[in-house]
C-alpha cells in the first residue's frame, strides 16, 4: 500500500506560492507604487499620494498591475513556493535545523526567482513611474525591445539577484525560525494562523532593514528611460547615488517599503499556509 506524502512536490508548492502571491499583490500594489515613486523623486509619502490622486486619479495606484501579476507568477512563485521543498532537500526541514541552512534555502530560491521575474520587474517599474497616460502593454514591450533589445529586459539583473537573495534569505529564514520561537513561547501550533501572523510580521521588518539599499539601486537602474542608459551597471549606480544624495539615501522610502513588506509578507505567508492546509500539506 502506497503512503501519500504530506509534503508538496516542488511543482505543487511553486504553484501554490504563485497563487498566494498573485492574491496578495492586489492589496499591496498601491503601496509599492508609492514606494517606487518616492525612491525616484524627492517627494515625501503624503506628497506622492496626494499628487498621484490629484493628477492621475485613484486607479493610478494600480498602474503596472498586469506586470505585477506576471512577476508574482514567476519570481515570487519560485522564491516563496519553492522554499520548503528546497529547504527539505538540503536537510533543513526540521524546526531546530541550522538557521544558516534555512537562509541558504531562501537565498537559492530568491536568486533563481529573480532571474525569471526580472523582465516583468523592469516593465512594472516603468509603468509605476509613468505619470502620463498608461501605455498599452505590448507597446511598452515593443518600445523596450526596439530601443535596447533583450538586454533591456534584464537591466538591473545583478542587483535584483542580490536583492532577491538577501530578501528571501531574510524573509523565509526569519519566518521559519520565528515560528519555532513563537510556538515555544506561546504553545500555539506551528500551523496556526496566529503563529504565521506573528512570524511573518517579524520577517517583514527584518526584510526592510536588509533589502532597502538593494531596492533603491534596483529601482534607479530599472527606471532608466528605454532609449537611454544613465548608469553603467550596479556599482556605477551605487557610487553616483551615494555621491550625489548621501549614504542614507539608500534607505529612502524605508517607511513605504516596510508598509509594503509587512502586509505583503503576512498576506503571502498566511495565504500559502492556508493553501497548504487546504490541500493536506504540512505547514512550512
Amino acid at each position: 500500500m502506497s503512503v501519500v506524502s504530506n509534503k508538496p512536490s516542488l511543482l505543487q508548492s511553486t504553484a501554490l506560492g504563485g497563487t498566494a502571491a498573485m492574491f496578495a499583490v492586489n492589496f499591496t500594489h498601491p503601496i509599492e507604487l508609492v514606494k517606487t515613486r518616492v525612491q525616484v523623486s524627492n517627494e515625501g509619502i503624503m506628497a506622492t499620494c496626494s499628487s498621484t490622486l490629484r493628477n492621475e486619479g485613484l486607479s493610478a495606484f494600480w498602474k503596472g498591475i498586469p506586470w505585477a501579476y506576471c512577476r508574482e507568477g514567476s519570481y515570487t512563485a519560485i522564491r516563496l513556493g519553492a522554499y520548503a521543498p528546497v529547504r527539505d532537500a538540503i536537510g533543513a526541514g526540521d524546526p531546530s535545523a541550522s538557521i544558516g541552512l534555512k537562509f541558504l534555502a531562501g537565498a537559492i530560491t530568491g536568486g533563481v526567482g529573480s532571474v525569471a521575474g526580472n523582465p516583468f520587474d523592469v516593465l512594472k517599474t516603468l509603468s509605476q513611474t509613468n505619470k502620463s497616460e498608461s501605455k498599452p502593454l505590448m507597446s511598452l514591450v515593443g518600445q523596450m525591445y526596439s530601443d535596447q533589445g533583450m538586454s533591456g529586459f534584464y537591466r538591473g539583473v545583478q542587483v535584483n539577484i542580490m536583492r532577491a537573495i538577501t530578501l528571501n534569505a531574510t524573509k523565509m529564514g526569519v519566518y521559519d525560525v520565528s515560528k519555532k520561537y513563537v510556538v515555544d513561547s506561546t504553545g500555539w501550533e506551528r500551523g496556526s494562523p496566529k503563529t504565521a501572523f506573528c512570524a511573518s510580521f517579524l520577517a517583514g521588518f527584518f526584510m526592510t532593514v536588509t533589502v532597502a539599499p538593494f531596492d533603491r539601486i534596483r529601482t534607479a537602474l530599472m527606471n532608466q528611460p528605454t532609449n537611454a542608459k544613465v548608469y553603467d551597471g550596479m556599482t556605477d549606480c551605487l557610487v553616483k547615488t551615494v555621491k550625489t544624495e548621501g549614504v542614507f539615501s539608500l534607505w529612502r522610502g524605508f517607511i513605504p517599503i516596510w508598509a509594503r513588506f509587512a502586509p505583503m509578507a503576512t498576506l503571502q505567508l498566511l495565504t500559502i499556509e492556508f493553501l497548504y492546509a487546504s490541500f493536506g500539506f504540512k505547514s512550512i
